[in-house]
């Protein structure tokens, strides 16, 4: 095993999470929503990735098997949750018909 690519990719982990933190705190509540919707939808990419992985490999072990099993489990739910997000966002924005009962002309 090599441990200085491992090292490498750890530090390159824990600098991307520290980043993706510092970059999220700076968003407005306003566009938060929107945000993290979008990104939980691109997040379908962990899920092709962990289908290719699982695909490409000749003798997949079981740590492999397992930790391909919760990313695709994750990114389907990251994937769904933020399509469902999204839809109630655009529902806010639709207008609702109005009836002669809630008008007040009878």
């Amino acid at each position: 095993m090599d441990y200085t690519n491992f090292l490498a990719n750890i530090a390159i982990l824990v600098l991307s999470g520290f980043i993706g933190f510092a970059v999220i705190s700076k968003v407005p509540n306003t566009l938060h929503t929107p945000l993290m919707s979008g990104t939980n939808a691109i997040h379908g990419i962990v899920v092709l990735g962990a289908l290719v992985v699982l695909g490409t490999a000749e003798s997949p072990g079981i740590p492999l098997q397992i930790i391909s099993f919760v990313a695709i489990v994750f990114g389907t739910v990251n994937v769904i949750g933020g399509f469902v997000v999204t839809d109630r966002m655009l529902a806010m924005f639709k207008t609702r018909p109005t009836s002669a009962a809630t008008d007040g002309k009878n």
